[in-house]
């Protein structure tokens, strides 16, 4: 499950425009000119220093040394500022929010820096779980302008006070704008509405935020995430598992000798060659096989894939012949595919185009899904997605067919 992160304390530091080791004098020009008295100095720069010794409690209790002094508007602005930042830094949520409000009606604050503190001031409120005051302050934020770091905020709010519906109300509204407007939806919130969808058990939603997860931020978590879920899914045929791995290898999901293993002898199986001698050679060259005890088993199948590649390439032409004399259409979408793989796509190609036209096929979505593939095999990356785009079926095609054209649009590095 994909984990979301609530606003950061660092919020509230970064809204405070200054690091511990920036001298307290010289914040802003702004209030720096005002005179501040002896009293009000000598505890604010011992304060300082505190804060940059790691002391942030105690720079809090010489901070309290001022409290009862009249300090002007000024002094109890720098006062704020200095406290402020002691008790973000201390945990101190209540001061630090007491101070940052302090600070944000002291009218002391550009635009800018009065949007900065309002941040910082709703991280304070998410981490000490005043999820109402945070909730309060993001709406007086929208109102000033529809800010989409506010709207996050405000969705993580939700999120955190466990009112899913309308958590998943604003995300969806604001997936669908990015969408409308041809805009690349943001990651986290798509992870964000996920959690949602998988903590409410909306199976179908889930998978289509996922989809778009591994389609946008192609990632291994998202795509072994989405092919585990299509192997489980209702009425997947098991036919179509050599596919999911072909996917798994096209995003380097395959990890473990035997998962190289099985494919290449499944494509071996089925007659692709090529194919076959192409996995166990990404396989070798990741290390992963030719290693270890089974190390003899791996070159055992690595000599039967070239061996037969080999009698493949040599017998081609007799096996399409024999073929074409009973009108074998689903051994032609084979062949042809084997053919690409095998480095002659043009030839290969034509003859799946005319197979797959000529009808008469067990499975011709199959037929489709496979055309597509050799497409991409052969680098045509148009004919590819507009051939996957027209795949239905209802066993697993349709769904293996979308997520062939999200691994080539958006291929895995």
């Amino acid at each position: 499950m994909i984990k979301f992160r609530l606003a950061h304390l660092g919020l509230a530091m970064a809204a405070l425009g200054f690091t511990a080791a920036t001298p307290v004098l010289g914040l802003s020009t702004a209030y720096a000119a005002e005179a501040v008295r002896p009293e009000i100095a000598g505890p604010l720069q011992a304060a300082q220093k505190m804060m940059q010794a790691g002391r942030a409690k105690d720079a809090l209790n010489e901070l309290r040394k001022l409290d009862g002094k009249n300090p002007t508007a000024n002094e109890q602005y720098l006062i704020e500022r200095v406290r402020a930042g002691a008790a973000s830094t201390a945990g101190d949520y209540d001061t630090a929010a007491r101070s940052f409000e302090k600070l944000i009606d002291s009218g002391k604050l550009s635009a800018s820096e009065r949007a900065n503190f309002s941040e910082g001031l709703i991280g304070i409120y998410m981490r000490a779980k005043e999820f109402g005051k945070a909730n309060a302050a993001i709406q007086r934020s929208l109102k000033d302008r529809d800010d989409p770091k506010m709207r996050a905020y405000l969705v993580q709010n939700y999120m955190a006070m466990g009112n899913a519906a309308e958590a998943t109300r604003l995300l969806e509204a604001d997936l669908r704008a990015a969408e409308k407007a041809g805009r690349t939806p943001p990651e986290e919130p798509l992870q964000w509405m996920a959690n949602l969808q998988n903590k409410s058990g909306d199976k179908v939603g889930y998978v289509a935020t996922i989809e778009k997860l591994a389609a946008h931020y192609p990632k291994s978590s998202y795509w072994a995430d989405l092919l585990n879920r299509i192997v489980s899914k209702p009425g997947f045929a098991d036919r179509l598992r050599v596919d999911v791995s072909r996917l798994q290898l096209a995003n380097n999901l395959l990890k473990k000798p035997s998962e190289y293993m099985e494919l290449a002898q499944l494509v071996l199986r089925d007659g692709a060659a090529a194919e076959a001698v192409k996995i166990v050679d990404k396989g070798y060259k990741a290390g992963i096989l030719g290693v270890g005890a089974d190390a003899p088993r791996h070159q055992r199948l690595k000599d039967l894939a070239d061996k037969t590649l080999a009698e493949f390439n040599k017998n081609v032409a007799t096996t399409e012949a024999s073929l074409q004399k009973v009108a074998d259409n689903d051994g032609l979408v084979n062949l042809g595919y084997a053919m690409v793989q095998a480095g002659q796509a043009e030839k290969g190609l034509a003859l799946m185009e005319k197979a797959s036209a000529a009808g008469n096929l067990k499975r011709p979505e199959d037929a489709k899904l496979r055309l597509g593939q050799a497409y991409a095999a052969a680098g045509k990356k148009a004919k590819a997605i507009s051939t996957l785009k027209t795949v239905g079926g209802k066993d697993g095609t349709a769904e293996l067919a979308r997520y062939w054209i999200m691994a080539i649009n958006h291929p895995m590095t």
